[in-house]
């Protein structure tokens, strides 16, 4: 490509201020901004990252249509919410109008194990107007491509087990109430436990309905078991609620949780295959003590045993980077609805993003 790639950005908030950062400093250009926080629209992007003013003004989320119409960008960065059914509207939008897309929504990373046909009804769209849609972030590395590169070098796997932590003050209210970050253990029990005391049946009958509420995890060990060629024959998943012994501030809540209360989850999925490997995976997010910081440990077990660990890794930092890095991917690639590990495996992108787009 022959000129900037021009970037849009839908959601601008937390994610925002480095997403749109960095796409500047990867020689791209952002051409256009809405969000919904009346506190954030009008204002110059450039005083949402820290800069000079860009002459982009952030418009109301309600008239994304006509701002994508005007700008026509090569690729949309969606930073808004943490489940597929709440940004549908966002990537359908961009599906209808033939726009590239990629979001940090948690889900997206693999939204067909957990609510196949809204994923259906937007690959659908994409291909028929040849548009790419995808989803990645933190875990499109630290969950994803790191484990397979790691099973690559191992002669024989009989299980793969992660646990990775993060502080949900980092991500935003929507992220920390989906945790049940404040509630009360008896809050907790029914408005997230509960959900997977369930069958197998009738959860599979809840997935179809698009009702489900799946844990990262869920999506990642769908990503994994299709990276890796495993054919899935079962998956449970299990949120155990976090608490402290002391009460612990939320700024991003505005709220003081009570010691005993629900600091936020630990949700951990179990996923059998066909080929005889256990893939168990945990992710604990919640509201971090001061003594308490991100972590990332993965083991592959088998012939031999490896484990790798990253500590206070800046998730933030890293999330936002694998998307700006992943942009040339995602505009290069086939038209759908495609997980990333589809869309081949994530580089450092060193020269001006434009000059890997084909």
């Amino acid at each position: 490509m022959d000129r900037k790639l021009k970037v849009f950005q839908y959601g601008a908030g937390k994610m925002s201020v480095y997403t749109m950062r960095y796409v500047y400093e990867k020689g791209a250009e952002i051409v256009g901004a809405v969000d919904i926080n009346p506190s954030v629209i009008g204002k110059d992007i450039g005083e949402i990252i820290g800069s000079e003013n860009k002459g982009i003004i952030v418009s109301d989320a309600k008239d994304a249509r006509s701002v994508l119409e005007q700008t026509r960008p090569d690729i949309v960065i969606v930073t808004t919410m943490s489940l597929i059914k709440d940004v549908q509207e966002s990537l359908l939008l961009c599906a209808e109008l033939g726009i590239n897309a990629i979001t940090t929504c948690e889900e997206a990373f693999f939204p067909m194990n957990s609510n196949p046909n809204l994923t259906k009804k937007i690959d659908e769209l994409a291909k028929k107007n040849n548009c790419t849609i995808t989803g990645s972030g933190y875990q499109d590395i630290y969950w994803g491509q790191l484990i397979s590169s790691i099973s690559g070098s191992t002669q024989k796997i009989t299980k793969i087990k992660g646990s990775s932590s993060y502080n949900v003050e980092d991500y935003g209210i929507a992220l920390a109430k989906a945790h049940g970050a404040g509630l009360t253990l008896e809050d907790f029990e029914k408005e997230v436990a509960s959900v997977d005391n369930i069958s197998d049946s009738q959860r599979q009958e809840i997935i179809e309905k698009g009702e489900y509420l799946p844990s990262y995890m869920w999506n990642v060990n769908g990503w994994l078991a299709e990276k890796l060629g495993l054919k899935v024959t079962s998956q449970t998943q299990k949120c155990i609620p976090q608490t402290h012994s002391e009460d612990i501030f939320s700024s991003t809540l505005n709220m003081t949780v009570k010691a005993g209360d629900a600091t936020g989850m630990s949700a951990v999925v179990t996923t059998n295959t066909e080929e005889g490997i256990v893939i168990e995976s945990e992710c604990i997010g919640k509201v971090y003590s001061k003594e308490e910081y991100d972590k990332n440990i993965w083991t592959v077990e088998g012939e031999p045993n490896t484990t790798i660990v990253v500590e206070k890794p800046a998730t933030v930092e890293l999330t936002c980077a694998t998307i700006v890095n992943r942009l040339p991917d995602v505009v290069n690639a086939k038209a759908g609805y495609l997980p990333t590990e589809r869309i081949g495996e994530l580089n450092f992108k060193i020269k001006p993003l434009n000059e890997y787009v084909k």
